[in-house]
């Protein structure tokens, strides 16, 4: 029997595929618990729709994502810190304090989603990656100056 499971089955598959299956397994176990659905032919039809939709969905998010990234990467944000002789700052700029800056500078990004390894210690330019989603990771360009 054909069926289109509607949940992950471990060792049978993910949600969305289309799977042959014994009738008991799938009469006795799958569609009771509703893991599973009958593969019918409007059911086959609605699956190619929602598979589609979701192609769609999937590639406009990339799109609008990689709109930000390049955004991002023109924008050089400037960052001041309270610091002393030779660029050292008193504090350290960390990871929430480029996603202020860059809040402020209008994009919506949080502190989660800025890679900074370790806290900037000085004043100068720095290149930070910021994940935008759909596995893009923008560079962006942070000046920290160094204010007495």
């Amino acid at each position: 029997m054909k069926v289109i499971l509607l949940k992950d089955v471990p060792a049978l598959g993910q949600a969305g595929m289309v799977k042959e299956v014994k009738d008991g397994y799938a009469r006795n176990y799958l569609l009771p618990r509703g893991l599973a659905a009958e593969a019918t032919e409007s059911g086959l039809r609605l699956l190619a729709g929602q598979q589609r939709a979701q192609a769609e969905r999937t590639q406009r998010d990339r799109t609008e994502a990689e709109k930000v990234a390049a955004a991002l990467e023109t924008a050089v944000i400037e960052i001041p810190g309270r610091g002393g002789e030779g660029g050292r700052l008193f504090g350290s700029i960390t990871a929430q304090d480029v996603a202020e800056a860059l809040t402020r500078a209008g994009f919506s990004v949080t502190k989660k989603q800025v890679e900074l390894n370790e806290p900037i210690k000085t004043a100068g330019f720095y290149k930070v990656p910021v994940r935008i989603g759909s596995g893009i990771i923008a560079q962006v360009d942070v000046n920290v100056v160094a204010a007495k």
